[in-house]
């Protein structure tokens, strides 16, 4: 059975890029247009990776992350942000938020499966 991963992202094009990407190489993806759609899913399906934009409307991608680690069935997903922010100060704050780890876009398709590989085992 392949891994199910959630994208969120709200510009279509970079969930169509990253969903392409995983879909090749063989994961089962769900997208996801902000945090508040992604937040819903996961209540009702569990992931085992959740990659996620920071600046969307409707819920941003570290209150996602907090919103995530409060459900039992989250609090240990592998959960990596992939932003345009590449500041020290919003790693940290993703970092205390529960992120798994932090990406900067424009992504490279081939660290994104290095990425997915490691925290997925």
């Amino acid at each position: 059975m392949s891994k199910h991963v959630l994208i969120v992202d709200d510009s279509v094009s970079v969930r169509q890029m990253v969903e392409a990407t995983l879909k090749m190489a063989g994961y089962t993806v769900t997208a996801a247009k902000d945090g508040l759609e992604a937040l819903n899913l996961c209540k009702t399906k569990s992931y085992d990776f959740v990659l996620t934009d920071q600046n969307m409307p409707n819920m941003d991608g570290l209150t996602l992350i907090k919103s995530l680690r409060s459900l039992p069935a989250h609090a240990r997903t592998p959960i990596v942000v992939l932003t345009t922010e590449a500041s020290d100060a919003m790693k940290a704050q993703g970092r205390a938020a529960g992120a798994t780890g932090w990406m900067v876009k424009p992504f490279d398709p081939n660290k994104l499966l290095e990425i997915a590989k490691k925290v997925m085992g």
